[in-house]
């Protein structure tokens, strides 16, 4: 596969890492959880509610590593994807924060439900401000329908995405598959795989 292939397929994958499934995709599976062992093709991954799932990878899958950043990589700009809750005074307290390279602008753009954690939230957006605060650092983000404001602390995880290889997906890796198929011998398939690297991980 040549090098420009292989950035357009990139690019398209990453453009669903954070996309919210349509209702009608009954047949898929979102997986968060942490490879137990390899058998031959399939990984075996615990997934976070401990139920035990068998996935294998397509012809030609991508594996998208996510690795440590910093709010000071954040500039006016980027485009960021932030999961988190809901304040009483309507900003949204990140407990963790994506910046997305720029083939990945636009990706599931807007605010929306998540499932992160009970009643967590998705916003996707275009940084037009990071500002500090005292409880820590406030990003301005925009998106085409509304913006929000982001409280990012301390213990806000800030990550951002490479493209990954295969060797690194261990016993002991956290991934995160945004649409596993169901095959007819009850099995998981996935064009791609999001995994943490250097002990990094999807939150679960």
């Amino acid at each position: 596969m040549s090098g420009m292939a292989r950035r357009v397929l990139a690019a398209a994958s990453f453009i669903s890492i954070c996309m919210v499934l349509p209702a009608s995709a009954q047949e898929t599976v979102r997986i968060r959880g942490t490879v137990e062992r390899i058998e031959g093709p399939v990984y075996v991954v615990k997934n976070r509610d401990g139920a035990e799932l068998k996935l294998t990878v397509s012809d030609n899958p991508l594996f998208v590593a996510i690795v440590p950043a910093k709010m000071a990589d954040i500039k006016p700009g980027m485009f960021v994807g932030s999961a988190g809750m809901m304040q009483e005074d309507g900003t949204q307290k990140a407990i963790e924060v994506h910046i997305f390279p720029e083939s990945m602008r636009g990706t599931g753009e807007g605010h929306y439900d998540w499932d992160l954690m009970p009643k967590s939230k998705m916003t996707n957006a275009n940084v037009e401000q990071a500002v500090d605060s005292v409880n820590g650092q406030v990003l301005s983000v925009k998106y085409k329908d509304g913006e929000k404001k982001l409280l990012v602390t301390p213990e806000t995880v800030v990550v951002t995405y490479e493209m990954g290889k295969r060797e690194e997906v261990q016993p002991g890796t956290r991934i995160f598959v945004a649409a596993a198929k169901k095959q007819l011998d009850g099995t998981l398939q996935t064009p791609r795989i999001t995994y943490g690297r250097n002990g990094q991980g999807p939150a679960f």
